[in-house]
């Protein structure tokens, strides 16, 4: 019996959170809540250079340090989120969050992402299927210079989406490359 297309990215996108939440918790052990300290600048920072990193060992075909895209595709992914939670609760002066509330928050806000992600492809047919994970890296340096302009403009727009609205997006063009790496066999 075969699954239909929504059923599989469902299922896709949730082997994916499974990875993850896997690389988050265990930096979570191994840093505590150290990224609390950070304003949501520097996280919009630190997935830029994540996506930039991606697009130049696209360019170039080779790396120089021993770690591929896909744990950077997996990091832009977690630190959307905490750019997220950064945006909810505010940054703090010291590492103040466990991991069992930084678990919680991490999947509420997954989940958003999922919900999102299932509502955009009911509207585009799962259009991303066809995209190169070229392409998706970038739209994500796309979508992180548009939240660097709105962070210039102290988070006004007069009439497009917001920090969140982006950091979603994001999120979920970097499942997508995750899926299609997947897919693709490529572990890198």
């Amino acid at each position: 019996m075969n699954k239909e297309p929504k059923t599989i990215t469902n299922e896709q996108f949730q082997r994916i959170k499974e990875l993850c939440t896997k690389v988050f918790l265990a930096k979570m052990q191994d840093y505590g809540s150290a990224w609390r300290i950070l304003r949501p600048t520097s996280l919009t920072d630190q997935i830029y250079i994540k996506a930039q990193r991606i697009r130049s060992l696209q360019d170039k075909g080779t790396q120089k340090i021993n770690e591929g895209i896909k744990p950077e595709f997996v990091g832009i992914v977690n630190y959307c989120i905490m750019a997220i939670i950064q945006l909810e609760m505010g940054h703090s002066d010291k590492p103040d969050l466990p991991v069992e509330k930084a678990a919680e928050l991490y999947d509420k806000y997954y989940r958003k992402a999922f919900d999102l992600m299932q509502n955009k492809n009911h509207d585009y047919g799962e259009a991303w299927r066809k995209m190169r994970i070229s392409s998706l890296a970038d739209i994500i340096l796309m979508k992180l210079l548009r939240i660097k302009q709105i962070e210039n403009n102290k988070g006004k727009t007069s009439m497009s989406e917001g920090i969140d609205a982006n950091l979603y997006d994001i999120i979920n063009y970097a499942v997508f490359a995750l899926i299609k790496m997947e897919l693709e066999g490529e572990t890198q």
